[in-house]
């Protein structure tokens, strides 16, 4: 089949634009339906389109043919690692890094989490109104991970300026060359930061994971001063960018939807399942990209060695062949076997440092603060790629203090 009949619409323009990522069930459905293999774009910016569950699964579970080296730029100098390794690169870096993301080493957090989560809530529970989004979902990830990583909390907001130049440039629709120069301009302020800190933590054997990166040993060799810099910007974007869209996600969702809500109050031993489930139904990191190695076959389209392809997830994620009735929230679904995390060789990293935060969150939050809602005419948008509100303001009776 021809690519060019594969493709009735323009998926990147119907997946990218505003309104598919505030409600994006409906594109979802479209692009599935009527080319879920299509070409879409023109010259460096084009891409194909996979957005059926299978073929995504599929492609996540074959680096050697859909690789994630070479698939993308944010402007950076060096890959960012081990994301933009494929095997047997990859799985050396994931050694590295994997002890200190294992769920045993994540749950030793739980404490600190909880106290980070209420202290937060106690900053506007007696109030009755808050911006969920700037007061709770920015500030929680971020100060969870510049302690993990050993960075000083006084650099924050320079670093959540330098997230958003990245993610989501403030460029006009479209311009994709505008972006391109703010993120490459931020890429390199960021390894100006980052050449810096490495230097201070081998003088002086600083703290947390950047201090054991620094000074680690693995099969007889450290890592080089190239490969700390592609995995401190990595893990700055996932510390800081992905738990925040992921909570602006999950608690829109539950102010809209009250049932659902009123559903965790009353039985908390559901949040573990309704975090997977939100994760699913919400998708917050909605695509991923990857190059094409060999040529495929792939629901009866031909795709060629070269090209660029976008997988995308969050309709993957709201397949009916996977999932029943996908567009509908189920919180004790079982089996829920959703791509939210990616799969195969590329399961994030920090996939259970993120359930510990969302899971604690939603179970403070429901504890301290059942009955909220949007706040009357509140008009929530949501950056399209990942899916972070631009503000996120809720209202709800004072609670006391915890």
């Amino acid at each position: 089949m021809d690519l060019e009949e594969a493709a009735p619409v323009d998926v990147g323009l119907l997946i990218f634009t505003g309104g598919a990522a505030d409600d994006p069930h409906a594109a979802y459905r479209q692009v599935r339906e009527t080319c879920p293999v299509a070409r879409a774009g023109e010259g460096e910016w084009s891409s194909v389109y996979i957005s059926r569950y299978e073929d995504v699964l599929w492609a996540l579970r074959h680096p050697e043919v859909f690789s994630s080296s070479d698939a993308f730029s944010i402007g950076q100098e060096q890959p960012l690692i081990p994301l933009q390794m494929d095997p047997p690169e990859h799985t050396w870096y994931r050694r590295l890094l994997n002890p200190e993301f294992v769920p045993r080493k994540v749950g030793e957090l739980e404490p600190d989490v909880r106290r980070d989560v209420n202290a937060l809530i106690d900053k506007f529970a007696s109030r009755g109104d808050c911006d969920f989004h700037q007061e709770f979902a920015t500030p929680l990830p971020s100060a969870i991970f510049l302690r993990l990583f050993g960075l000083p909390m006084e650099d924050l907001p320079t670093f959540l300026r330098w997230r958003d130049e990245l993610i989501r440039p403030n460029v006009e629709p479209g311009d994709l060359e505008a972006a391109a120069a703010i993120r490459e301009a931020t890429s390199k302020a960021i390894n100006e930061y980052f050449v810096d800190a490495v230097a201070d933590h081998r003088r002086t054997r600083g703290d947390g994971l950047l201090g054991q990166l620094v000074h680690t040993n693995l099969d007889g060799r450290a890592l080089t001063d190239r490969e700390l810099l592609g995995i401190c910007q990595l893990m700055l974007l996932g510390g800081l960018d992905t738990v925040t869209a992921t909570l602006d996600c999950m608690v829109a969702y539950l102010a809209r939807h009250p049932d659902r809500r009123r559903q965790l109050v009353a039985d908390p031993g559901l949040i573990a399942a309704a975090v997977e489930e939100l994760l699913r139904h919400q998708t917050p990191v909605t695509v991923v990209p990857r190059a094409l190695r060999q040529d495929v076959t792939m629901s009866g389209v031909e795709l060629r060695a070269g090209e660029r392809v976008t997988l995308v997830l969050g309709a993957a994620n709201a397949d009916g062949e996977e999932f029943g009735g996908p567009e509908d929230v189920a919180l004790s679904r079982d089996p829920n076997r959703h791509l939210a995390f990616g799969g195969g060789h590329h399961l994030c990293l920090g996939a259970h440092l993120a359930r510990l935060e969302l899971g604690v969150a939603l179970e403070e939050l429901h504890r301290r603060i059942p009955d909220y809602a949007l706040a009357e005419g509140a008009e929530i948008h949501f950056s399209a790629g990942i899916r972070q509100a631009d503000h996120l303001p809720l209202v709800f009776p004072p609670a006391l203090p915890a």
